[in-house]
């Protein structure tokens, strides 16, 4: 039997359209001889679809949806994820996988395993499936199960629906799992590790469909996978693209796709640019503008908005003050020549004196502090929003998980926009990213990279007279908010207590600027944002 994977990029409630290219991809596995085909976890609605599943039309639209699908499936088996309606107490909704054939749901399997940690909330929409499904196939049976199914851990979940297909009346010859699973860095090695030591310790071959494309703050990789019975890779579909691997039951092997699959930096810089361009383009947007200052964040983020849709649909603006370096400028200048987008210079310096002026009796005989360096950020916010306002162009912010953590940045200054790029990327993974970039040819000036960090708001002003090097920076917020360390077993690693308390209470203090920041896209195993809820009110000291 030869069996086609095929991982679509949906955009949620966009039916007419998921709905095409749904009927494109099967005439594309009908034209390659496929038996069967196989769609990823609620494509036609697209995931996560969030609480429109509490709106009646959504799910009627849904259906409609479904109801044509299987009026113009013909020739060939699919298995696709849908919405499917239930009556009795409990939730409204089961998240299931249909087998579609000769135009008629032949069977289903409902998800049993309801994610609710991190970006996940499954529990309050769908009521859990109960039972395991397999199914028959041109001699063949096939367990099927939904995305968290073969997730299952025993600290998680007491159902096990790997365990019931292994037990039941008809054991499976092969499992396919249908998936929408968001890409994080080290995703791709934890992926092959779980599910390898499944098909080992189960003796059974794993198809696995995911979902690609860009969903508010979520990237879905595709990366769909063969993995054979004694767990080795054998074939995995492109990633951050819509494909199709095709794999043959007689040998578990697929006729097109890589044997090897690693994380690698590249993947972080695939993941951004498909974020930014799918949230631009099914957002309605087709053009960005940005602040370009000359220092890193905004160079990085410059070139991922031009990768992601095209230079000449990216503006980078300078907006140099009288601190800004003359090498800042010509940084920024070079790098925006080196892509090929506009670039526009302001000066803000006049600006600036009229904030002064206008505050002078406010604020006469008091220090210079805080103050005016955010002034300086909010009316380069102000500026770059009315060139946004104007042009149409969708405004993205430069700033890093480092800076975002600890509030090292300026509410409606320099966190105006409407998409933060590189708001869960570390600042020393900002700096692997430059290197990246510059690869094969000098895209970043290299001074941009080699230069101390700065904002460059007061004289001589350095990023680490305010912050610990990033390297320890850095190693303290992926313990302190990835791996949940506390404070002391933080400190027993070799790095001085009263430091790690002082990073933990800025990160408390400034969740409220968090709170007001624009959309970031995921790239680590916990970013801000609706996978890490946290009260901005709140009295507990570790």
């Amino acid at each position: 039997m030869k069996i086609a994977l095929v991982q679509t990029n949906p955009t949620v409630g966009a039916f007419d359209r998921n709905l095409r290219g749904i009927l494109h991809w099967i005439d594309k596995a009908k034209q390659a001889r496929c038996d069967l085909v196989v769609f990823p976890e609620l494509s036609l609605c697209g995931y996560p679809p969030q609480d429109l599943l509490e709106r009646t039309p959504f799910l009627d639209a849904h259906d409609r949806a479904l109801v044509e699908l299987i009026k113009q499936l013909d020739g060939i088996t699919c298995i696709i994820g849908v919405l499917e309606r239930r009556d009795g107490p409990g939730k409204p909704l089961y998240n299931s996988a249909y087998v579609l054939e000769k135009r008629k749901i032949a069977f289903r399997a409902r998800k049993q395993l309801l994610p609710a940690y991190d970006v996940f909330d499954e529990t309050r929409y769908f009521e859990a499936g109960t039972t395991s499904t397999v199914f028959p196939l041109l001699g063949m049976h096939i367990g099927l199960t939904v995305c968290e199914d073969i997730w299952w851990s025993r600290q998680s979940y007491q159902a096990n629906p790997l365990r019931d297909l292994a037990v039941g009346p008809v054991v499976p010859d092969c499992l396919i799992n249908i998936s929408a699973s968001p890409y994080y860095y080290g995703k791709l090695r934890v992926r092959q590790q779980i599910f390898g030591k499944l098909c080992r310790e189960n003796n059974l071959p794993l198809l696995y469909v995911n979902q690609v494309g860009g969903q508010d703050s979520l990237v879905f990789d595709g990366h769909s996978l063969v993995i054979n019975n004694s767990g080795e890779l054998c074939g995995a579909a492109a990633g951050f693209v819509e494909d199709m691997l095709v794999v043959d039951s007689d040998n578990w092997e697929v006729e097109s796709g890589t044997r090897t699959l690693d994380d690698a930096i590249v993947d972080v810089e695939e993941a951004l640019v498909l974020g930014v361009r799918d949230y631009l383009h099914k957002t309605g947007f087709r053009k960005a503008v940005l602040g370009l200052s000359g220092g890193i964040d905004s160079a990085v983020t410059a070139v991922i908005g031009c990768r992601a849709l095209g230079p000449e649909n990216v503006l980078c603006v300078a907006m140099p003050s009288p601190y800004t370096s003359q090498n800042s400028i010509d940084d920024a200048r070079a790098l925006a020549e080196n892509l090929g987008c506009d670039f526009e210079l302001i000066e803000i310096s006049q600006i600036m004196k009229a904030y002064q002026v206008a505050l002078a009796p406010l604020l006469t005989g008091l220090p210079e502090d805080a103050t005016e360096q955010n002034i300086q950020a909010r009316i380069r916010g102000n500026l770059l929003m009315a060139l946004s306002n104007k042009f149409g162009r969708l405004l993205l912010s430069t700033g890093n998980k480092s800076e975002m953590a600890v509030g090292y940045c300026t509410l409606y200054g320099d966190m105006s926009g409407g998409l933060a790029v590189i708001a869960d990327v570390p600042k020393t993974m900002v700096y692997e990213l430059a290197r990246l970039m510059n690869g094969g040819q000098v895209v970043i000036p290299a001074r941009i990279i080699t230069r101390p960090p700065t904002a460059e708001l007061k004289p001589d002003q350095c990023d680490q007279d305010d912050l610990p090097p990033y390297e320890v920076l850095d190693a303290v917020l992926q313990a302190y908010l990835e791996e949940h360390k506390g404070i002391e077993e933080i400190a027993a690693a070799g790095v001085d207590v009263q430091l790690v308390r002082d990073i933990v209470r800025r990160i408390k203090l400034n969740e409220y600027k968090r709170k007001q920041a624009p959309l970031g896209i995921k790239v680590t195993t916990k970013a801000f944002g609706p996978g890490r809820r946290y009260p901005v009110v709140q009295g507990f000291l570790e």
